[in-house]
């Protein structure tokens, strides 16, 4: 008994190794790189993920460099570029994929679509694939992976839909970030994880009602406690970000206090 429970414990920490804490930097829009980074060396995390609507805009190649550079220079990863690329809408990926490179970063987040599923018909996915392809031989020439956001108002929006796309898809370069879908139970959301499980790579923490009604993490603990343990146990990935976005009021003090608090679920996971 001793053995296996030593086992087990052994198991759950090599899982837990691959999930490393890190940011994201949309969470402090209204910061500096500068700040933000300062605030992820407080909140002892391992990696931000770098956004390309204010800190790291597509095409400054010099900015995404001096970005990076300052990242790792005070001992933070780079998780990856999250951009705002509209797979099948967009039409700029090499010059997002060059931002992320110029960045150093191993992985790049675009969207699929600009439509949820019940308003896409046959050929709107078939572009939205078509296009994946593209960008993900383009990506995968420069070491660097695609990944898809999680999010409603895309082809990601329902369990079947995100499994149907990156089934369809069917990219060796081509995963999905994951997040709670909004508007529907906890079980329910342990059954998308189940659906693209696969898939999936990083994920972005919160706990939210809504954008508008934002609450501390402590209070998803059971939820969230939940989530990791099934994504921990993956195996696609040697390391994978859990990224802490949208925090309660947008205030420091409250995302220092539910940083501590997944320092304390990994002791616990």
């Amino acid at each position: 008994m001793r053995h296996l429970d030593s086992q087990y414990q052994e198991n759950s920490l090599k899982g837990w190794r691959k999930l490393k804490i890190g940011l994201c930097s949309v969470t402090f829009r209204d910061k500096t790189v500068k700040e933000v980074i300062e605030l992820a060396v407080k909140a002892e995390l391992d990696s931000i993920e770098w956004g390309g609507d204010v800190h790291v805009p597509p095409g400054n190649e010099e900015t995404a460099r001096k970005v990076g550079e300052l990242t790792r220079s005070h001992g933070i990863q780079v998780a990856s570029y999250g951009s705002y690329y509209r797979v099948g809408e967009d039409t700029n990926f090499r010059e997002i994929l060059q931002t992320a490179k110029a960045l150093g970063a191993p992985a790049v987040r675009v969207w699929p679509g600009a439509k949820g599923s019940t308003h896409a018909d046959s050929l709107y996915r078939s572009k939205v694939i078509q296009e994946t392809w593209l960008i993900a031989d383009l990506a995968q020439e420069e070491g660097i992976t695609v990944h898809f956001e999680f999010h409603e108002n895309t082809l990601t929006d329902t369990n079947e839909s995100a499994q149907n796309l990156l089934s369809e898809v069917n990219h060796p370069n081509i995963y999905t970030y994951w997040q709670p879908p909004n508007g529907v139970s906890m079980v329910e959301r342990q059954a998308s994880i189940d659906a693209v499980n696969q898939w999936i790579s990083n994920i972005h923490l919160f706990f939210w009602e809504s954008y508008n009604k934002r609450y501390s993490l402590i209070e998803g603990e059971r939820e969230w406690l939940s989530y990791l343990q099934k994504i921990k146990n993956l195996d696609q990935f040697k390391q994978r970000h859990v990224l802490m976005e949208f925090v309660k009021d947008d205030d420091e003090d409250q995302f220092l206090k539910d940083a501590r608090v997944l320092h304390n679920w990994r002791r616990m996971l």
